[in-house]
């Protein structure tokens, strides 16, 4: 894998709705690595790592809302360090 790795983290009506799954789908597209887990605050954190377009593409995606179940208010994101990542994209 090489490219860009950046985590975010994405708050509002994300937890029961289908986010995580949705987002994994959106990102196979991409086959970008990663993967997007329910946080105790209610939030989801979403690591993101591949190519630079196809991180973008993602990042664009959750900030315009994610999928239509969903409603997200805020999206904080940071570049990072790949830690050992999973073969594709998996949600926890």
């Amino acid at each position: 894998m090489t490219g860009i790795c950046v985590r975010a983290w994405v708050y509002g009506r994300v937890q029961g709705v289908g986010f995580r799954y949705s987002t994994r789908t959106q990102a196979l597209k991409d086959r970008l690595q990663g993967y997007a887990n329910n946080l105790d605050d209610g939030s989801v954190e979403v690591l993101i790592c591949g190519d630079s377009e196809g991180v973008e593409r993602l990042l664009a995606w959750l900030k315009a809302g994610g999928p239509a179940s969903a409603r997200v208010d805020k999206v904080v994101t940071e570049p990072c360090r790949p830690p050992p990542l999973p073969r594709d994209f998996t949600t926890g």
